[in-house]
């Protein structure tokens, strides 16, 4: 489970995120129209205006799950009267604060609420739907961090951000307990049946609907195109950093963690919430029901992968892609090409990661394999032991298993495959002085999400053919346009979209991360 450093890490993204992205629902028009006021089927909501975009923040799209709702799917949000004011952000889930001890400020059980976006023109014809669901290892982050009006604007979309339940509140397990490891995927769903109820009064298409996502996002949007409950719901996806196939083994994605998949059956979530209330002294579901909040949340190391074998997610999602059992629409996939940079400064000891560290940690990861690893990966062709070490843990855990599921996707689906490449992309972590981050994790999202960085010239023009891919794919499946470099479907080879400042490229995901070697040795 999670260590301090990386929850840390993920912590102080969060902060970021949280800080930036502020302004999200606040109004910064003067007077209100009858074009910011807006039916759903719960009631009216009041959004802002700002001369561009229509932005409507906080509309619930589900009940509280507190209290008896605890760990249960879901239930439509309660109708109100008159008009609801839509302009201010809505709390996020429940997480750990930067002191990982105590609640984030303002966090709330109640937080089942999505925002969304849209251009302020008005057409007859609806727009596409891009729904977003945001990373955080399925403990952290907020969909309200994300302020939709770049892609919005520039690619004449619709954009929602869904919330979700997060850790020990979204991913718990009990024996018995219906949907174990899978609350936080159902309020997704709901999420997502509301765009299809609801998204054709704020102007958009629910027939034309794409789900996309980052990280635990990414994740999650592997996980909604294998159940059978988004059946009608999704039209396209969008995995970014998350691909089904995604794994770790021991010690690689952060210093001395277990090997991990994000998958595991309901009944090794389920013996994880029993053992849960056997700490809190408790004998049944309904004494783990009513624990203090705080209590919960800090299990949330316990409750980070997501169960299978439930009506929601019958099968594991890389056997779903095997054997084609999963909604067949187009996908758009791909990782940072240095995944890894995002976390591997937490391997340093005192700011220093040498060859004598770089052996240590291969023994650790790789144990009697480790010098077959060391010969595929020496340190005399990288330009540092900390730069060796980044590149083999992206290559091992991030892009071949996403190559793997490039494959097994386009047995069946049109695919699109992209890897982002911008090694001087603006730092939104903090990372440590000196430390060479290369094109990490997480760093394409400030390309379509305005996260309030400075671009160079090269770089917004990258985030402009960034945001007409992501949004002509939402509305065609297909991300070529007129302006943007040719994209070719995914045939393996050299078909993948390199996306960097300079120069339009393509890659051949193989043969440039060593994806036959890692086949074999596994």
């Amino acid at each position: 489970m999670p260590t301090k450093g990386i929850r840390s890490t993920a912590v102080s993204l969060t902060a970021v995120l949280a800080a930036t992205l502020g302004f999200v629902g606040v109004s910064t028009a003067s007077g209100q129209s009858t074009r910011d006021v807006v039916p759903t089927g719960s009631g009216f909501v009041r959004g802002t205006l700002d001369g561009q975009s229509r932005v409507f923040s906080g509309i619930p799209f589900a009940a509280p799950p507190t209290g008896d709702r605890r760990w249960r799917p879901p239930r439509p949000a309660a109708s109100w009267s008159g008009v609801r004011d839509a302009t201010k952000r809505p709390a996020p889930c429940p997480q750990l604060g930067e002191d990982g001890n105590s609640l984030m400020p303002g966090s709330s059980e109640d937080c089942l609420y999505l925002n969304v976006t849209t251009p302020q023109r008005a057409d007859a014809k609806p727009k596409p739907v891009m729904v977003w669901l945001h990373g955080g290892g399925f403990y952290s982050g907020a969909a309200t961090y994300y302020d939709g009006r770049r892609l919005s604007r520039a690619g004449d979309v619709v954009v929602v951000t869904v919330a979700y339940r997060l850790g020990a509140l979204g991913f718990f397990g009990y024996p018995g307990l219906p949907d174990s490891g899978t609350f936080g995927l159902a309020d997704q769903q709901a999420g997502l049946r509301w765009v299809h109820d609801n998204i054709r009064a704020f102007g958009g298409d629910p027939d034309n609907v794409t789900v996309f996502g980052e990280s635990a996002g990414g994740l999650s949007t592997c996980a909604q195109l294998a159940s059978p409950g988004t059946t009608g719901l999704i039209d396209r996806a969008i995995v970014e950093s998350g691909a089904c196939d995604t794994n770790f083994p021991a010690n690689l994605n952060y210093p001395d963690s277990t090997a991990q998949p994000f998958w595991v059956p309901q009944d090794t979530i389920a013996a994880r919430g029993r053992e849960l209330a056997g700490r809190l002294g408790c004998a049944d579901l309904d004494c783990v029901r009513e624990a203090d909040l705080l209590t919960l949340v800090k299990a949330n190391g316990d409750f980070e992968q997501v169960g299978y074998g439930t009506p929601l997610l019958p099968l594991d999602p890389r056997l779903a892609l095997r054997t084609g059992a999963f909604n067949h629409v187009p996908v758009m996939q791909g990782n940072t090409r240095e995944e890894q940079g995002f976390f591997g400064w937490l391997y340093q000891e005192n700011g220093k990661f040498d060859a004598t560290a770089y052996r240590h940690n291969l023994v650790k990861s790789f144990g009697d394999q480790a010098d077959v690893v060391a010969r595929e990966y020496p340190l005399s062709v990288h330009d540092s032991p900390m730069r060796a070490w980044n590149t083999l843990a992206t290559d091992r855990a991030w892009i071949c298993p996403a190559l793997t599921a490039n494959r097994q996707l386009a047995r069946r689906v049109p695919v699109y495959s992209f890897s982002f490449a911008d090694r001087a992309a603006p730092d939104i972590i903090g990372f440590p002085a000196g430390y060479d981050q290369g094109a990490y994790h997480s760093s394409e999202v400030s390309y379509l999400f305005d996260l309030g960085v400075r671009f160079t010239e090269q770089q917004a023009e990258l985030s402009r053919q960034m945001v007409g891919y992501w949004t002509n794919f939402a509305r065609t499946g297909d991300p070529n346009g007129a302006g943007l470099p040719a994209w070719p479907r995914f045939a393996d080879g050299d078909t993948t979209r390199s996306l960097q400042p300079v120069g339009a490229t393509r890659t051949d995901l193989s043969r440039d991360h060593h994806c036959d070697f890692w086949s074999q040795l596994s």
